[in-house]
């Protein structure tokens, strides 16, 4: 097992493509053809999770947050970055980062804070655009089903909670080869006035080059015809937070106990809002604040993510109940998706959840 065969898995759960500008995901220390010992699971990469991985024989440290962001100019040890590279190098220990793609999936970050504090009916707050293409190709009725099923199989036709969507017309292809042509219907030099038909499906624009290989492989004609577009539209299964549902609606007294207790927090900061009850929850791991506008549209009773400052409170009240639990507390259950992952697929390869606790902040009462 190499460490590559850990990464490929959780890029095809989730690709890099699908990260924000700024992010730094992948494999930020390390070769990914080098022999994996075993994975351990962060929130972050600090120089106890370093120890932690060598008492463990885990060469690969697998973290939501990237290690660095920035591009680094010296390697001194003058900060706690530079010191966590510097150990893990020095110990062949490679880092990998899956940050803001898994925030940006269905059944990622968000997906973990709904699964722990119960809310239901989820659906993606502010979903992505420009992420979606359509392909239409024409082919004969013979081979019609095998080119589908291939186009299928590579990634087209999944749209939202359906999969294997198309839509599909007969008609009339007209071609003529050249004296240099071997056609799969017809002779060279002659026009050819053949039943044929239109296939029209959409697929994700970073799977381009694996669906247009599974068209060409599967495809009958030497020459295969074939259109590409970009969609405008969004694409309900990527983007930022989530809003869902309660199963049953609680006083907001009632669901700040509820928040403390599913997700461990200490100390929970709120606005006042309109709703006395709490049935519609709008959230997001980590800073959300960049929803809230997108949360008061959902007609949520309660915005719930980390990092408000003090005058962004201002932009909820009488909006919507703000409630900022702190970064690490909804971020903190994130290792386990990708225990899911990897145990899923490898169930007997060493997988380690970590057990510091990479929390920077304190809580005096």
């Amino acid at each position: 097992m190499k460490i590559q065969n850990i990464t490929n898995l959780l890029e095809t759960h989730s690709p890099l493509v699908l990260q924000e500008s700024y992010d730094n995901c992948g494999l930020l220390v390390g070769d990914k053809n080098t022999e994996c010992t075993g994975v351990l699971l962060s929130l972050d990469c600090t120089e106890e999770v370093i120890d932690e991985a060598i008492e463990n024989k885990c060469n690969l440290v697998v973290a939501h947050h990237p290690i660095v962001f920035a591009g680094l100019k010296k390697f001194n040890g003058s900060n706690y970055i530079e010191k966590v590279i510097i150990k893990a190098i020095k110990n062949d220990i490679a880092i990998y980062a899956a940050h803001t793609n898994y925030d940006n999936i269905s059944n990622g970050v968000n997906h973990k804070i709904a699964e722990k504090l119960q809310i239901k009916n989820c659906k993606i707050l502010l979903p992505k655009t420009n992420l979606l293409k359509k392909l239409i190709t024409y082919g004969p009725e013979t081979h019609h089903q095998q080119v589908l099923e291939a186009l299928f199989e590579a990634g087209c036709g999944n749209i939202g909670n359906y999969e294997n969507c198309s839509f599909n017309s007969k008609g009339t292809g007209t071609f003529k080869g050249n004296e240099a042509s071997n056609p799969f219907i017809g002779k060279a030099q002659q026009l050819s006035v053949e039943p044929e038909v239109k296939i029209e499906t959409v697929f994700l624009a970073h799977n381009q080059t694996k669906i247009i290989d599974a068209l060409i492989k599967s495809h009958p004609y030497e020459e295969v015809a074939y259109d590409i577009y970009t969609l405008d539209n969004t694409v309900s299964s990527i983007g930022s937070g989530m809003v869902g549902e309660l199963e049953k609606e609680l006083s907001l007294t009632a669901f700040l106990e509820h928040v403390k207790s599913k997700l461990n927090a200490k100390v929970l900061k709120y606005t006042k809002g309109k709703s006395e009850t709490i049935k519609k929850v709008a959230f997001c791991g980590g800073s959300g604040k960049f929803l809230l506008n997108q949360a008061i549209k959902s007609r949520a009773d309660v915005f719930l993510t980390a990092d408000i400052k003090y005058h962004e409170y201002f932009d909820a009240v009488d909006n919507i109940i703000l409630v900022d639990i702190g970064h690490f507390e909804t971020e903190q259950f994130t290792p386990e998706i990708f225990y899911t992952i990897i145990q899923n697929k490898f169930p007997t390869f060493a997988v380690r959840l970590s057990h510091v606790n990479t929390n920077p902040i304190n809580y005096f009462y």
